[in-house]
């Protein structure tokens, strides 16, 4: 019977965090009138500004890894992406425990008589299932996606591994639905376990080509592989050249790998007899070494299989081809990404310490030694200069992983002392765990912590100063993921604006790497994302260019510069009132809203049935029960339903809340302009593992700082709830005590801007985003004398332009700019990145 692989949507249930973030389509303005700019009209005019660079002071240094790339296997990153094997599951190792509409088959067609075995005669012990073909048979691969790409003209390397008991020929032919893509070749075989190779000219180019292996006799197959010639570097085992090609075009730092939610996952037991095989691990770096058809499988946290042919070595090797520094991550034995689990097993801690010391002695060590000759044997003895190594990976457990950190600290700094080892902050820019994280970092004396946020455009703008008010004399920073929640322009302007930030701080902010980096367009577990790919195409999205450009010009210092700020307008909070659940069934009743004068804008008790209340999300099952309005749906997910007018401001909202069932506990919102604009206090979210305020603007989320605390909800208990909102403060009380509260006061400034210098071209290089639909007119003082133009490069275009395999409407414009002195004026395009280069005459 044939098998096909599985549609895109079959993917794992995810963690809380990144299951509210993933595939929003975010906007930037201010629809719940937070303290910011009103939003102009298109025409609008100019606003005015002043920059003012003061070249006498000196700023901090930036490193040359400051910015780099961060690869995890998600979205199809590795097999079917970045690893430019065509071959899909070529080992016959696909499995339920990858995926649960997966078999041994997935994505072959077979005629005549063919099964998977898994029985002594295997390859290897690793390499479980073989193919066991009869005679006049044959299997048929149908790659990725729509299929296996070809190009007229390139050459493209066929290799199998068989035995036979008497001698057998193997045809194998590459064709798609309109015949031949290239000669057909015969491979003979006979004897036992051999790799047999092929190549192929393609005489027409397709994207929906197929491989088949077909056999006279009886035979067994393994490994069954086509990679194009021409890879990245021309490297065998190697990289899709286009994707490389584009990350190399970034010129990063360093290459942060393998992840991720992959490295702190699962079991942390090897691929072995001794723990059945198990085929959902974390991420451990021998697996993933020497020849391919000895690597171990895995079960991929984002719902498939891990075939580990883009291993540790090709990590290390495209790294040092791109001339970034490699920086690993290892798991610390305390799962994270939803799991949160410990596991409390010395002899298994101190087995991955040692893997990890083994670690660096593989990157580093002399051929002489155990683990450099392995990689010398796989074509590099000379080291590949590790220098930094992360262990762990998003822990909510601060207490545990922390403890299991220093073993891992000490282990390495007695025998390499010069490695920097990086600890982590947790999933969230600010909470609970965030706090005590890094508390314990500081305590620790951690050289190191790598901080993780995906967060609205809204707070990418409120936040560029995050980094100033750090300790300088604490643990520096990792921003190890980051990233506004779509690929608009207007995200990938906010993060612009926050970038300007990142480099204000070099001193505290040592590496900045956005996330995630590739995504397959039929292989989608979570956007945005950086560079998107189809079987034949890549291309850049709109947060792409603009790391890009701050890649290439980031220049080697900070000069110190102050800019005038946008008049902003306050208005108070306001917004209807509305009711919602997420995986849970919960049951509300005596909904009141009283304004800040005593009289009641709004009363239900639900003896009327719900006629006041809109469908706002139009999800759930939401209907009146024993006198409550019931969300009966335990699997639905945001099922807002709203009541009242958008109008509404300074009020009182009650509710009494129950939870029936479910995995969380209840929201309450408020300030609801629409489904995409709102707060909600959201009780025993994530999970039922803590509460917080919520804010959405435009679809984007993000947690309202100092409002997070460990609250969970009791099933089948009655909550008082109360939130009263006063102009932009707002105070919340549970069971008739203040439960918290915040003002939502942070200015979302569009206009940001910083100034480094380049001494290898005597440049300076000036950055500005102008993040509004005004122009920005601006009266520039350099502080010395400079040449009379400029070097102009802008990113400019509509807010919500995104940039398609067909069209990249947002793309860098370089021009030169004359008339260029101390003091000028130049006006900077609505919605834009520019940066000058300016040659210094001093």
């Amino acid at each position: 019977m044939p098998t096909t692989a599985p549609p895109p949507a079959a993917t794992p249930s995810r963690p809380r965090r990144r299951g509210r973030l993933a595939l929003l389509t975010g906007a930037l303005t201010a629809a719940l009138a937070v303290p910011a700019l009103a939003a102009p009209p298109a025409a609008a005019d100019p606003t005015d500004y002043t920059l003012k660079v003061d070249p006498a002071r000196q700023g901090p240094a930036i490193d040359d890894t400051m910015y780099g790339v961060f690869f995890e296997d998600i979205n199809r990153a590795a097999d079917g992406g970045l690893y430019a094997e065509q071959v899909q599951n070529r080992s016959f190792e696909y499995d339920r425990a990858d995926n649960t509409s997966y078999t041994p088959l997935t994505s072959w067609d077979t005629t005549g008589s063919a099964k998977v075995v898994n029985d002594d005669g295997r390859l290897n012990a690793r390499n479980r299932n073989y193919l066991s073909l009869s005679g006049s048979s044959s299997v048929t691969n149908s790659g990725y996606g729509s299929g296996i790409t070809v190009r007229k003209g390139e050459r493209y390397d066929f290799s199998v591994w068989a035995r036979a008991d008497r001698a057998t020929a193997l045809t194998v032919t590459l064709q798609d639905g309109d015949g031949e893509l290239a000669r057909a070749r015969r491979v003979a075989v006979r004897g036992g376990w051999t790799k047999y190779t092929a190549s192929f000219t393609a005489n027409r180019a397709s994207s929906t080509g197929r491989l088949t292996v077909a056999s006279d006799a009886p035979a067994a197959l393994d490994m069954i592989s086509l990679f194009p010639r021409d890879t990245y570097k021309g490297r065998e085992n190697g990289l899709r050249k286009d994707l490389a090609e584009k990350i190399a075009a970034l010129d990063p730092g360093f290459v942060r790998f393998p992840g991720g939610c992959l490295v702190n996952t699962g079991s942390h037991e090897g691929y072995d007899e001794a723990s059945g095989y198990q085929r959902r691990r974390s991420y451990q770096w021998k697996d993933t070494i020497g020849p391919v058809e000895q690597r171990a499988t895995n079960a991929n946290f984002w719902g498939y299989n891990q075939s580990y042919g883009l291993g540790y070595y090709e990590y290390f090797q495209f790294a040092e081809d791109i001339g970034a520094m490699p920086l690993p991550v290892v798991p610390a034995l305390v799962t994270g990404c939803g799991e949160n689990k410990v596991t409390d097993d010395p002899a298994l801690l101190k087995r991955h310490v040692q893997d990890t010391l083994d670690l660096i002695e593989f990157a580093n060590g002399p051929v002489t030694s155990e683990w450099g000759k392995k990689r010398a044997a796989m074509g590099h003895p000379k080291p590949f200069h590790l220098t930094h190594l992360a262990v762990g990976n998003e822990e909510n457990l601060p207490d545990a992983f922390l403890a299991r950190f220093k073993e891992f600290r000490a282990a390495i700094e007695a025998e390499y002392p010069d490695i920097t080892v990086i600890s982590n902050s947790g999933p969230d820019d600010s909470g609970t765990t965030f706090d005590r994280a890094w508390q314990l970092n500081r305590d620790a004396k951690v050289d190191m912590v790598d901080e993780h946020y995906y967060n609205s455009p809204q707070w990418f703008l409120e936040n560029n100063e995050r980094y100033d008010s750090y300790d300088r004399n604490g643990p520096k920073v990792f921003l190890g993921e980051y990233a506004s929640q779509d690929n608009r322009f207007r995200n990938a302007l906010s993060e612009a604006a926050f970038m300007t930030g990142l480099e204000r701080n070099a001193d505290v902010v040592e590496l900045a790497s956005y996330a995630p980096l590739l995504a397959r367009t039929d292989s989608v577990q979570w956007r945005p994302d950086m560079i998107w790919f189809d079987g034949q195409r890549s291309w850049g999205s709109t947060s792409y260019e603009v790391q890009k450009l701050f890649m290439n010009n980031a220049g080697d210092r900070v000069v110190p510069s102050t800019a005038s700020g946008t008049p902003a307008t306050t208005a108070p909070i306001t917004g209807a009132v509305g009711l919602s659940t997420w995986a849970t069934t919960a049951a509300y009743d005596d909904v009141q809203v009283t304004g800040a004068d005593g009289k009641t804008l709004f009363s239900d008790d639900f003896s009327g049935g719900d006629g006041k209340w809109t469908k706002a999300a139009g999800r759930g099952t939401w209907q009146v029960e024993d006198g409550a309005y019931v969300q009966s749906d335990a699997a639905a997910e945001n099922t807002l339903v709203t009541a009242g007018d958008p109008g509404w401001q300074n009020y009182d909202l009650q509710v009494k809340a129950t939870k029936k069932s479910g995995k969380e506990g209840f929201m309450v919102a408020f300030g609801v302009k629409d489904t995409g604009n709102h707060y909600w206090w959201n009780l025993g979210g994530w999970g039922n593992t803590r509460s917080a305020v919520e804010k959405t603007v435009d679809g984007a989320k993000q947690t309202m700082a100092g409002t997070e605390d460990g609250t969970k909800i009791e099933t089948g208990r009655t909550y008082d709830l109360q939130v009263k909102v006063r102009g932009r403060q707002v105070s919340l009380y549970l069971d008739g005590k203040k439960w918290g509260g915040f003002t939502d006061d942070a200015k979302a400034e569009p206009f940001r801007q910083v100034v480094t210098e380049d001494k290898k071209t005597g440049e300076l290089i000036v950055k500005v985003v102008n993040a509004q639909d005004a122009a920005a007119r601006t009266r520039i003082d350099l502080g010395t004398e400079v040449a009379s133009t400029a070097r102009l490069t802008t990113l400019q275009g509509d807010p919500d332009a995104v940039n398609t395999a067909d069209a990249r409407p947002i793309a860098p414009r370089q021009s030169t700019l004359r008339g260029v002195a101390r003091q000028f004026t130049h006006t900077f395009p609505a919605n834009s990145v520019t940066f000058l280069r300016i040659k210094s005459d001093s």
